[in-house]
């Protein structure tokens, strides 16, 4: 019984074979014929939308494509997705498309849409914020700041030079005869007349003259603070968008980045330095994205997380992935979560068999991949169920009690399930 039931398996196992192979022969031979081009505007087109059938006139040659002939620069036959109107398009609608017109440049790319009308940043970018002395006039007169340093002169006394004085953290200075003098938020101009007042208690006429030596001294610690130029080059700061979406740059601490364009950056900053320090201009330059993911998992060759470098679809996923497991994989009803915005929890289900098949060149369910997304390709119906009676029956019940009489036993483990 024994050798009865497995001629009967191998004969079924021979007979599927065939009858896949045989489909499979006659699926590629309708995919590598058609029409030439000149030929197939005269062809009486099939009314099914969903198959690619037409009557053929006797006198018309089937040719199949030469791969050893020059690119062609005319069009090709094929379905465009955009020319659809209302509905999904199928193999019917079909056209001359200019599908090659770089020849064998193609390779290199046509000049697409942008990805995306404007970026925004987000958490994990890594932005270079470039710093630059303007050097360009201010409106309003120069008022002195802590750090800067002055010269004192009188052509009265020669006690009252002083080279070099230096505006103290408190925003004083000390002269001789005076002690502490306010300097800081002083022009030069008033600085001078202040001199010339208090040392009048002295001096009838003190003739006394104020010449700034280094001011600007916050600019000047500000471009010290981001100096790279035996490093990265230039005077930058490079830092990366934390978690709650800020970037922290010197002297004006944290600043909301996260949803901001790099030109609305650009100009909080700005606008933020423009209240401590004069003369300086900082550009926003994206050095890195932040990373972006897809997970694929399921009937699938390699399951994992995938980088998601450029825009990706879903079988584009999948084919990164390893492909799908053949029959295994139930690839009418391919789930693919995602979060929101607002990270609620949403998803949608696909059907991508057709297209993966041949028989939908314009897939409604072929969508763009967002970052973080889950794509699980399912089992089938019938994977499912060899599976349960696998652990069911062949690992449990007939593992534990032998089935047949004496001398008679019937190891299901070495069968096929069907």
């Amino acid at each position: 019984m024994r050798d009865i039931n497995r001629r009967a398996l191998i004969s079924l196992g021979i007979l599927i074979v065939v009858l896949a192979c045989c489909y499979a022969l006659m699926f590629s031979k309708r995919t590598l014929e058609r029409l030439p081009l000149s030929e197939i505007a005269h062809a009486e087109q099939s009314t099914s939308p969903d198959t690619l059938d037409y009557v053929i006139p006797d006198d018309v040659q089937l040719c199949q494509c030469q791969c050893f002939a020059p690119p062609s620069l005319g069009a090709v036959w094929g379905v465009d997705c955009t020319h659809g109107g209302c509905g999904e398009l199928g193999w019917g609608a079909c056209q001359p498309i200019n599908w090659q017109a770089y020849a064998q440049g193609e390779y290199v790319g046509h000049a697409r849409t942008p990805h995306v009308p404007e970026y925004r940043i987000r958490v994990d970018d890594l932005v270079d914020f470039i710093y630059r002395q303007t050097r360009e006039e201010v409106m309003k007169p120069y008022e002195l700041q802590t750090g800067d340093t002055i010269q004192i002169q009188s052509f009265t006394d020669d006690k009252l030079n002083q080279a070099e004085v230096v505006v103290q953290p408190d925003g004083t200075i000390t002269l001789y005869l005076l002690g502490a003098v306010r300097a800081a938020r002083r022009t030069i101009p008033e600085m001078t007349e202040l001199l010339e007042e208090v040392y009048k208690k002295y001096y009838k006429i003190p003739a006394i003259s104020v010449t700034p030596i280094r001011v600007n001294t916050k600019l000047t610690d500000l471009l010290a603070t981001v100096d790279a130029r035996y490093g990265q080059g230039g005077q930058r700061l490079q830092t990366r968008v934390t978690p709650e979406g800020t970037v922290q740059l010197p002297a004006i601490g944290s600043v909301l980045a996260h949803g901001l364009t790099l030109d609305e950056l650009e100009r909080e900053i700005n606008e933020r330095y423009d209240t401590i320090v004069d003369g300086v201009e900082v550009t926003a330059v994206l050095a890195q994205r932040a990373p972006r993911y897809v997970y694929v998992l399921g009937e699938v060759g390699m399951p994992g997380r995938i980088p998601l470098d450029a825009p990706t679809t879903v079988m584009m996923a999948i084919a990164q992935a390893g492909g799908w497991n053949g029959l295994n994989a139930n690839m009418r009803q391919v789930v693919v979560f995602r979060r929101g915005d607002d990270w609620r929890l949403m998803a949608t289900m696909l059907d991508i068999q057709g297209a993966l098949y041949g028989r939908r060149p314009c897939p409604a369910d072929e969508i763009w991949l967002n970052d973080s997304d889950i794509i699980v390709v399912p089992k089938t119906p019938i994977r499912i169920a060899n599976e349960f009676i696998e652990q069911v029956f062949t690992r449990g019940i007939y593992g534990v009690v032998p089935q047949g009489g004496p001398g008679i036993g019937i190891n299901f483990s070495t069968s096929t399930s069907l």
